[in-house]
């Protein structure tokens, strides 16, 4: 058991692997299994998850700096993505990173939009050439950060993927046309969560090709029947919701967003580079690390009880705020 912020967690030794998937507190266990003692015995009424669906989206709204008017609550990142891609021309150039997460850009790809993708350290240079650049903040297979601040500046629509840097890295993201985030990973959630907000006019652009019951002005009242009534703020986007999933979510976010992002950064970066240091690599100012082992070295990683992953050919390691130097001694001891 290991004691971090304030909450325990029973993450062994080594759990290196939070960019895959996130371990929750043990509170946030309990609160999800409790849930399933209730479902389990009939006690569970639908109705009592909408204040987990609320809490939940204003915890993402907060951790990612937007309204909570302007964010829909959905299942996955690649599902609200395609809301945005079905909703723009088919002639939109787009511009994403050389190795993009496949959930940012395979959307827009099946639409038949032409998406051409560039080296991470290129990206602001083509960003006259396209209509939308299309990018997450952190990449998924070696946690390279986006320069925000020289995006913001180029003024051209942005489409955001927060997933693998909410949770650790502090975010104001009001400017973006729209942002995206799962909320498995470094919230610490079940999967299943996900959001999507934006800019009030960005939004706008988007037609709720997912009309469902609870995208309506009240879910309660708009389960059978024409007219159509949805919500008039971003609830109009809303996917019925994974239930579980939200009193997970429910559970976590609003302790991350009340969290020193800024420590919380500091920490999970400063023991991501001290890894990188012990082996002899420049720091990368990133929570997520990818390194080249060799075969000797990767055996040895996996038989000191290390779990990372393998992406894009790389072990990528992902410290959050349960590891501590343990964790970068167990690697460097089992790599040099």
């Amino acid at each position: 058991m290991r004691s971090a912020w304030g909450q325990q967690f029973e993450v062994p030794a080594g759990y290196l692997n939070t960019a895959s998937i996130g371990v929750p507190p043990v509170s946030a266990a309990d609160v999800l299994a409790d849930a399933v003692v209730r479902w389990r015995r009939g006690a569970a009424r639908p109705p009592d998850f909408d204040e987990h669906v609320a809490t939940a989206r204003a915890a993402w709204a907060r951790l990612v700096g937007l309204d909570v008017a302007n964010v829909a609550t959905g299942a996955s990142v690649s599902q609200l993505v395609a809301l945005v891609a079905a909703s723009l021309p088919a002639t939109t150039r787009v511009l994403a990173v050389g190795g993009e997460f496949t959930s940012v850009t395979f959307p827009f790809a099946a639409h038949g939009m032409p998406v051409t993708e560039v080296p991470h350290a290129d990206l602001l240079s083509h960003v006259d050439d396209h209509d939308l650049v299309a990018v997450s903040v952190v990449q998924s297979a070696d946690g390279r950060v986006a320069d925000l601040d020289g995006l913001r500046a180029a003024g051209k629509p942005v489409l955001l993927d927060a997933t693998q840097a909410a949770g650790w890295l502090p975010l104001r993201l009001d400017w973006a046309d729209w942002v995206v985030g799962a909320g498995y990973k470094w919230l610490l959630a079940p999967r299943g969560t996900a959001w999507l907000g934006g800019r009030p006019d960005a939004l706008e652009r988007i037609t709720p090709h997912a009309a469902n019951w609870y995208a309506a002005e009240d879910p309660w009242q708009g389960i059978y029947g024409l007219p159509l009534r949805l919500a008039g703020d971003a609830r109009r986007f809303d996917l019925s919701p994974v239930w579980f999933a939200q009193i997970g979510a429910a559970a976590t976010l609003p302790w991350l967003a009340g969290l020193d992002l800024a420590a919380v950064r500091d920490h999970c970066v400063g023991l991501a580079d001290a890894t990188l240091s012990g082996l002899g690599r420049p720091p990368q100012g990133s929570a997520v690390i990818s390194v080249d082992l060799s075969g000797e070295q990767a055996r040895r990683l996996t038989d000191a009880g290390v779990i990372g992953a393998i992406r894009a050919g790389r072990t990528r390691l992902s410290f959050h705020l349960y590891n501590s130097r343990e964790d970068v001694d167990l690697v460097l001891a089992s790599t040099c």
